[in-house]
């Protein structure tokens, strides 16, 4: 792998189209490295493992719409789309698909940088191989150069720090996985990745606050976006370049800013594409920072007896996970001693007796439809009250806001404050990071010297 610098350039700079990130993910696709045999075989994998999970998701009400507006789309010689005979326009078909694939959030994932689920690149590519009649054996390539530039993508750019959704990797790596599978020249796959890029760049309040099934249809747009850009693209028309490097373009407004400087491996020439064998599959319909949380609880459902005696469950889980994947409510840091140092843990308390026999107590039965849709309180450590919960577990997707601890536990921690105060050390500073712990005590410092003041 080759770790390449990508930054924002000023459009003054001397910056030459070969050193532009599109450009490199376009030599990338043009590559014609063979396949290794245990790549291919994970890419056929990945096509039943999607196909699995569309099937269990085809009567779901997105993935019906998302079919209807399909069915409108018919071709003489098109692509199939999930459940219905006939063949649709091959962008439509795409759009269906990829909301059936991404709708129970059952597909596979890759962590890095970024979150991903690279899967979401077998639609859009399966329906242009059906459309055009491509072989089996170019499909797989096509599909081994999409799961590269994505997880290469996710590895090097991180887009959720800045609040930009994970599909703006997705349409890149779609018009060069197509680029590679219809073997289209370097400067055509250029232009489609810019146009993909600078159309599919959102933001992640789809997956904050009143989550609505446009989660599901997200990475669907990017696959359908990602299709029309390479066909604009093979009619001779550009796109907006440098897009990620422009003094405009997506790092310097939307991403880290002018002076954030990314690493982006990619293969060198000649080096096989073998990204999609560190990606994953999950064994939940969940979000994948709860995988383990729901393991523990289908471990622990046979050691406890009843479920009326669960005051709360508390989750011990990363910052991260609590504040990006979740709302952050009900927060409370604490940190442990590690071999490389102190850690920052979360505690995600979960304060209800009916969501605590849903997450322990029922595991093998049918997952309520809304449960697949929106983040579980388990995921995300939001408290819900049982008063809030209307006709039991599964309504839990209602907008609800962070209940607010109750007076009892302000007053409590108020005197613990209180009771700090008088031992003569103000508000105990952290144990953890010195600038914190540095600026705790200016901090009392200052209250101090406001005190000398007022005496005098």
């Amino acid at each position: 792998m080759e770790m390449h610098e990508v930054r924002t350039r000023r459009s003054a700079d001397d910056f030459p189209r070969s050193e532009h990130l599109a450009a490199k993910i376009a030599n990338v696709a043009t590559d014609p490295v063979a396949v290794d045999p245990q790549t291919a075989e994970m890419v056929l994998n990945r096509i039943i493992d999607n196909a699995a999970v569309s099937a269990a998701s085809v009567l779901r009400r997105p993935v019906t719409v998302a079919r209807q507006q399909a069915l409108a789309h018919r071709a003489r010689q098109g692509a199939a789309v999930f459940g219905v005979d006939g063949g649709y326009s091959a962008e439509w078909a795409a759009w269906a698909n990829g909301v059936a694939v991404r709708e129970l959030d059952f597909h596979d994932t890759f962590l890095a940088a970024e979150y991903s689920h690279p899967g979401d690149n077998i639609p859009p590519l399966v329906a242009v191989a059906q459309q055009l009649g491509v072989s089996g054996a170019d499909l797989i390539r096509g599909l081994a150069t999409a799961y590269e530039i994505h997880i290469d993508l996710v590895k090097g750019i991180c887009l959720h720090e800045n609040k930009i959704d994970h599909v703006a990797h997705l349409g890149p790596s779609v018009a060069a996985g197509i680029g590679t599978m219809l073997r289209l020249d370097a400067e055509t796959i250029y232009q489609a990745v810019g146009q993909a890029l600078h159309l599919t760049t959102s933001t992640r309040q789809s997956r904050k606050g009143l989550i609505s099934s446009w989660k599901a249809f997200a990475p669907a747009y990017a696959g359908k976006v990602a299709i029309e850009a390479i066909d604009r693209a093979m009619r001779g028309e550009g796109s907006p370049a440098p897009i990620w490097e422009g003094e405009d373009g997506v790092i310097a407004w939307l991403l880290g800013g002018a002076e954030r400087v990314y690493q982006v491996p990619l293969p060198a020439p000649g080096e096989p594409k073998r990204a999609i064998l560190d990606s994953y599959t999950k064994e939940h319909s969940a979000e994948y920072q709860s995988q383990a949380p729901i393991d523990l609880a289908r471990r622990l459902r046979g050691r406890i007896g009843d479920l009326e005696q669960i005051a709360t469950i508390v989750l011990h889980t990363s910052h991260h996970t609590h504040v990006v994947i979740g709302t952050g409510s009900g927060i409370r840091r604490s940190s442990i001693r590690t071999r490389r140092g102190r850690r920052s843990i979360t505690r995600c308390p979960i304060s209800s007796p009916s969501l605590c026999r849903t997450a322990v107590g029922t595991t093998n039965a049918p997952m309520p439809p809304s449960a697949h849709t929106a983040p579980t309180p388990s995921s995300c450590g939001t408290r819900f009250p049982p008063s809030r919960i209307r006709n039991g577990p599964a309504d839990t997707t209602r907008p609800t806001r962070p209940i607010r601890r109750s007076g009892h536990t302000r007053r409590s921690r108020s005197k613990r404050r209180g009771d700090l105060r008088r031992a003569g050390g103000g508000r105990r500073p952290s144990a953890g990071c010195p600038a914190i712990r540095a600026a705790a005590v200016r901090q009392q410092v200052r209250r101090a010297g406001r005190r000398c003041r007022g005496t005098r």
